[in-house]
């Protein structure tokens, strides 16, 4: 099960947690954050991808900040507690403003490698 968010469960009693169906992931972490995906796995350094290149990586940035939309998307959509969907839709907005500051970095990447290099 995927972490809860920390304020959620953070003052909840033990019989709530229990209810919740969280008992488990309170055996191994309490009411600690420890991020995991939505199928349990827990967050690595391999979901970060770099090659080097400012083309290939801001668009590597940009498909990272889709995705993390799309999710607040589907937690939005999966939530009936109006101040959580608040929150989601916030978060869901700083990535479009991600997304569009680095397309905005993507064309200044591109002026500077299409203008002609005097050495």
């Amino acid at each position: 099960m995927s972490p809860p968010c920390y304020n959620l469960i953070k003052d909840a009693p033990l019989e709530e947690i229990k209810r919740a169906g969280l008992d488990g992931y309170y055996a191994d972490h309490d009411r600690a954050l420890y991020f995991v995906n939505a199928s349990g796995a827990p967050w690595t350094t391999t979901y970060i991808q770099s090659k080097g290149d400012p083309v290939t990586d801001l668009y590597e940035n940009m498909t990272a900040e889709q995705k993390a939309r799309s999710t607040y998307e589907y937690l939005i959509q999966l939530s009936d507690d109006p101040d959580v969907s608040d929150t989601l839709k916030f978060l869901r907005e700083r990535e479009v403003v991600h997304f569009q500051r680095f397309g905005e970095t993507l064309n200044l990447v591109y002026d500077y490698l299409e203008r002609k290099k005097y050495y």
